[in-house]
């Protein structure tokens, strides 16, 4: 029995543009300013997780220090509070990526869910010791959000590599 989540499709590599126009989109979208709305997920570290385990040897944590330096500065929040925890996010990412990958979506927004929870607490913690108040657990649905758009975001970022087929009869594959 064929499972129903596979592709029979052998994707081409991504391209380091497309990549890096993604980091950029997630960072201006978590610059928008809504004010403290607690289901915004955090686009950097969703888009972040994504490529860490879609590309571990292309992102890996010395995107994760410099996307996380740049919202550290862009949300004038303690220094390097995003810093640490993205680079934490993609080590954990990549080191998982070959087992998150084994998985159909849905699963593997089950796995990616606890990734994006501890890079909330750790984020969390560093604010409280610099003396911030506890938000409420409502401040963690942001994750439980950013793992229900892991299914559109995987398809939005795979787009480009599903390119047309040309068939060509004397090729095996």
């Amino acid at each position: 029995m064929q499972p129903t989540h596979s592709s029979r499709r052998i994707l081409l590599p991504v391209k380091g543009w497309f990549i890096a126009i993604s980091f950029t989109f997630a960072l201006f979208l978590n610059l928008i300013p809504v004010g403290r709305m607690p289901f915004l997920p955090d686009w950097i570290a969703l888009t972040l997780a994504f490529w860490c385990v879609r590309e571990p040897l292309r992102v890996g944590m010395g995107a994760a220090f410099v996307l996380g330096v740049a919202m550290d500065v862009a949300d004038g929040s303690v220094m390097g509070q995003h810093a640490l925890a993205y680079v934490l996010l993609a080590f954990a990412a990549a080191g998982l990526a070959r087992r998150i990958l084994w998985f159909p979506l849905q699963q593997q927004a089950l796995h990616v869910l606890p990734l994006l929870l501890g890079t909330q607490l750790l984020m969390l913690t560093t604010r409280m010791v610099g003396g911030a108040d506890f938000p409420g657990f409502l401040y963690f649905a942001s994750s439980l959000v950013a793992a229900l758009l892991w299914h559109p975001l995987t398809y939005l970022l795979l787009i480009p590599q599903f390119r047309p087929v040309e068939r060509d009869e004397n090729r095996p594959i």
